[in-house]
């Protein structure tokens, strides 16, 4: 079973939940800019929440279906049709053979993930099939998506083998399916300007008052210099007490970096695992997702929030992961 890539949109990449367990050898996690979304792609189609999928960013790619599959996409709308048919998001989707998958302008968010039943067959390196692009690492040859890339499935599990044949035989003439109940997007609280969840930094204390209180106060915007390892801001200067040297330290996805200049950095997927700038705040797991999806040229807010508070908020969601999962496991039995 296969997928044709007939074009390769802006920038179409492998990704799973990231290459974790090794970073002490310096190498980089990588993996999903918005995690919930593809845990909730793998979910919708019967995978393992870490299975990987497609990330596609802002201008998708072309995909020619050479066997019929199951997909799901989550994420962005980035206006995916199929044979013109537009694709609904966020439920399980087949797709018979022969159909063509094509993404248009972007209506919310900026990445989609495409999951399908069963994995993408690339090897596992380092225990993880994510991309990193910038060693030429793991996914498809270590690299994004080209025109005429041939991408090799698994097998689906036997029950959801048995869902895609009884689909594949219902004699409908339409080039996709897809059931009346869909689930997860209620998790992902996607916003265009939205106030980010922040617990104050290891060297929060070095800035100043007039700068703390900008930083929870004044909006930043999201520069064109961003990319998958960390998103720089425009806004207030943040400023230090005094002048002050750091070793570097662990840093880890959501770091909240200044540099000398004051402008801060959000660390994202490609982070490094070290860093030695002074950290102000540390984004609330919860809502990596939501910075995830923002494009160059947002606005963002910082709410700083306590520890137990962003305890709560995890275990809060991951309780209604659990609770989606449960559910789609009754709807396919």
């Amino acid at each position: 079973m296969s997928i044709r890539v007939i074009r390769p949109g802006l920038l179409t990449t492998i990704q799973d939940l990231g290459r974790y367990g090794l970073q002490q050898f310096g190498v980089i996690v990588s993996g999903a800019m918005d995690p919930l979304a593809l845990r909730i792609s793998n979910l919708l189609v019967g995978n393992e929440q870490n299975e990987a999928v497609l990330e596609v960013t802002l201008s998708g790619p072309g995909l020619l279906f050479e066997h019929e599959a199951l997909i799901a996409i989550t994420g962005a709308d980035l206006s995916a049709v199929i044979d013109s048919h537009a694709v609904p998001l966020w439920r399980p989707i087949w797709v018979r053979q022969g159909s063509l998958l094509e993404f248009g302008s972007p209506v919310r968010g900026c990445r989609a993930y495409l999951s399908v039943a069963g994995g993408f067959d690339v090897p596992l390196v380092m225990h993880s099939r994510s991309t990193y692009l910038r060693a030429g690492l793991g996914g498809f040859d270590g690299r994004s998506l080209q025109a005429g890339d041939v991408l090799n499935l698994r097998s689906a599990s036997p029950f959801v083998s048995q869902q895609i044949k009884r689909m594949s035989e219902s004699g409908s003439e339409y080039p996709l399916i897809a059931p009346g109940w869909f689930g997860g997007s209620d998790l992902a609280e996607y916003a265009d300007d939205p106030t980010i969840r922040v617990i104050s930094g290891g060297q929060y204390d070095w800035f100043n008052e007039e700068s703390r209180e900008a930083f929870v106060s004044e909006p930043f915007r999201i520069t064109k210099q961003s990319d998958r390892m960390g998103y720089r801001l425009a806004g207030p200067t943040m400023r230090f007490i005094q002048p002050r040297d750091l070793i570097s330290e662990a840093v880890t996805v959501g770091t909240v970096q200044v540099p000398p200049e004051g402008q801060p950095i959000i660390l994202m997927a490609d982070r490094p695992t070290t860093g030695g700038y002074a950290k102000i705040a540390q984004v609330a797991t919860v809502d990596i997702p939501v910075l995830a999806q923002l494009k160059p040229g947002a606005r963002i807010r910082f709410r700083t929030v306590s520890v137990e508070e962003a305890q709560e908020l995890y275990r809060s969601r991951e309780s209604m992961i659990r609770r989606l999962r449960c559910g789609i496991a009754q709807m396919n039995t």
